[in-house]
């Protein structure tokens, strides 16, 4: 009889240690999940006024370059169907243009203006640490390419977004006319460039923010 109690006794405490060591792995009273739950997608939202549509094919290329990026996600909208939700459940975005008159076009500007009187993003600064960046189309190779971007990114800087560019010194851009008529591939590898690092930059963002 003394010697079945030991044995139970016995059985019992290696039983015990046993769970102790199991209990972290399981993650039970550490606080933890049982497996460690994948980071959320980041969302991109790339959006854009088209009238050739020429600014649509490189908008297309962003998303491609979005999409290549494992852990990402692409919403493609022209400025005008955007909403307020779209903007604020965004990680980065990204704003395409036509060149006009060397600065982006009237559609693109008001839609930044609506960030103000549509969807009130001020004074609470509800961009704020989102990712930016810009793309652009335009005629001819100086036709105001690099201004129309920079006064995109000048938009989101205002808004406290941090900007990147990707595909080019301030963003993916196309000529479109003359010697080099439409989007070539070169033009569209950019914009898909641009894409790709905006997401990256996204996710690098949203895991240093996890810590």
């Amino acid at each position: 009889m003394l010697f079945s109690l030991i044995s139970s006794l016995r059985f019992r405490i290696i039983s015990f240690l046993f769970l102790c060591t199991l209990l972290p792995v399981l993650g039970i009273g550490s606080g933890e999940v049982f497996a460690d739950e994948p980071p959320p997608r980041v969302k991109v939202l790339v959006t854009y006024h088209s009238l050739s549509g020429n600014t649509e094919r490189m908008a297309e290329a962003v998303v491609d370059g979005v999409k290549s990026v494992s852990g990402a996600e692409a919403i493609l909208k022209r400025v005008g169907k955007v909403t307020a939700d779209d903007l604020f459940s965004a990680d980065a975005v990204v704003v395409g243009s036509p060149v006009y008159w060397s600065n982006m076009s009237g559609e693109v500007k008001t839609f930044f203006d609506n960030w103000q009187f549509k969807f009130g993003v001020f004074p609470d600064f509800k961009m704020k640490d989102k990712i930016g960046a810009a793309f652009a189309t335009g005629g001819q190779v100086s036709s105001g390419k690099e201004v129309t971007m920079l006064t995109i990114l000048a938009a989101m800087l205002g808004n406290q977004m941090i900007v990147v560019s990707g595909g080019g010194a301030f963003g993916a851009s196309a000529t479109t006319e003359g010697e080099s008529p439409g989007i070539g591939n070169q033009e569209l590898a950019d914009a898909k460039a641009l894409g790709r690092r905006v997401a990256e930059v996204a996710i690098i963002m949203q895991r240093g923010s996890s810590r």
